[in-house]
């Protein structure tokens, strides 16, 4: 009995699945799946000012009232961790799914360019699923949550200074 071709095989399946399953399709640069730009501003991203944490009416695509206007939160160098900075946005986003139980989510996390891709895949899967915790403990539903990595595949910005890094170290709501 020789198992050992049938498991070689089995984990080489199994990694062409995992790697299938971490590819980018679809979606633009800025990390929407839409089109749409996400309506955050970033000229306060390295000044530790953000901007409304408003609750949107429509918008041109027709999406839903009431979503929160920002969308997008930042994080620094190497870091998962929230900045206190970003919890009102983190609360408002809470506050709606609260409100609407079948809404659904897709927390969208991104990185620089720093790094090995593979590292940063990781680094933006742990950034998308610091947020999932947070609203979890908010007291958001998993199936309202979903989380994707894109790493460094979809830069927000060009650029190769710490203005255009900070910029890209990010995690999108994509509703």
């Amino acid at each position: 009995m020789q198992f050992k071709p049938y498991a070689r095989s089995l984990a080489v399946a199994l990694s062409l699945a995992f790697v299938a399953g971490c590819s980018s399709t679809g979606g633009t640069q800025d990390g929407s799946m839409d089109g749409s730009r996400d309506g955050a501003s970033t000229s306060g991203v390295g000044s530790g000012q953000v901007g409304g944490v408003g609750v949107g009416g429509s918008d041109q695509n027709g999406q839903q009232a009431g979503i929160p206007g920002v969308r997008t939160i930042y994080f620094d160098y190497d870091s998962e961790r929230i900045r206190g900075e970003f919890e009102p946005v983190l609360s408002a986003h809470a506050q709606y799914l609260r409100n609407n139980p079948n809404a659904r989510v897709v927390l969208q996390g991104h990185t620089d360019e720093r790094g090995t891709r593979e590292y940063n895949l990781g680094l933006g899967e742990r950034r998308a699923k610091s947020v999932e915790r947070f609203l979890s403990v908010q007291g958001i539903s998993p199936s309202q949550l979903e989380v994707v990595s894109y790493g460094e595949e979809r830069p927000a910005v060009s650029g190769y200074n710490e203005d255009a890094y900070a910029q890209n170290r990010r995690v999108v709501f994509s509703y």
